[in-house]
Order: structure tokens, then sequence, then C-alpha cells
């Protein structure tokens, strides 16, 4: 079951705080709950990216995304995926979560992830995201317009880039 409560204080929290320019970095706090868990007593590995989604979503808050989309009637989804899991997160243990749009191209915004244990890295995820209306795909430059962004160029990182041609 997907964590209602969970994300209506994460956007409750991200709407009290400080806005974020779109390459911000957004912190957030989480604890992993005896329903997280899979059957070795350990963050699932599904849930660890729904516990994504309430750092992500929340960023698109801070970042103003989130209320440019809903009143363009547009909607960001995910385009691709990569997860590396390095720490096992087990029951009530507290992970910092750090969300960021790390740059972007014609298509793609590319949002990385983390979530850090005990000052330690858990898990990163990397996320391509394409902003969708009634039309299809639109383009990056315009939703940067949107935004207020003119002429603004955040080119991905080289990982990032060997990413998406792999």
């Amino acid at each position: 079951m997907y964590p209602v409560l969970r994300m209506v204080k994460g956007m409750a929290l991200a709407a009290l705080s400080f806005p974020l320019p779109l390459t911000g970095t957004h912190v957030s706090h989480h604890i992993c709950w005896p329903w997280d868990l899979d059957i070795w007593m350990e963050l699932n590995n599904g849930r660890s990216l729904t516990l994504y989604d309430l750092g992500r979503f929340p960023l698109t808050m801070r970042t103003g995304l989130a209320g440019m989309l809903r009143r363009r009637r547009w909607g960001m989804t995910m385009a691709g995926a990569s997860v590396r899991w390095r720490r096992r997160v087990r029951v009530f243990d507290r992970v910092e979560m750090h969300s960021r749009c790390v740059g972007w191209d014609a298509r793609f915004l590319y949002i990385e992830q983390s979530m850090w244990l005990r000052g330690e890295a858990a898990s990163a995820a990397l996320y391509r995201a394409v902003v969708t209306g009634p039309s299809g795909i639109v383009p990056t430059a315009e939703v940067l317009r949107a935004l207020g962004m003119r002429e603004a160029t955040c080119t991905p990182p080289a990982y990032v880039q060997d990413w998406n041609r792999g």
C-alpha cells in the first residue's frame, strides 16, 4: 500500500520550507518501518523506490516545478531509473535522503537521489524524467521557460551522460 500519510507529511514540510533553485538539494528524513521490510528483515527494494518518491515529490514542490506542472496541466513521468544498493537498511533505521536535479538535455531532466545511513551511502538512484502534456513530450526548453529560466543550460555530469547512452 502506498504511504499516503508519509507523503502528505513530506509535502506539508516542503510547503513550509524555503524555495530551491531547480538544481538545489532537498534533504528529507525517513524511518524504515516494519511494513517496509522484505523477508530478510531489511528495506524492501520496491519500497525503497517508493521512499525515493517521498523525496522527489517535495523536491518538485520546492523548486516550483510541481506548481507549474499543475497550472499547465502537464505531468512528469519517470522514463528511466537505475538504483544501486550499498548498505542494508533495517527496521527503525533512520535514513537521510538527498534529492536534486543534476542536469537536463532537450527531452529529459535527470534527478539523482541518495539515502544515507549513519553518514554512509545506503543506496542511490538516478532517474530520467520527462514532462508530458496533451500533445506528448514537452521539450525541456519549454519547461524551463515556464519556470522563468530563460537561456538556462545545465549539462548533465559525465556519469549521467554515460548512463543515458548505455
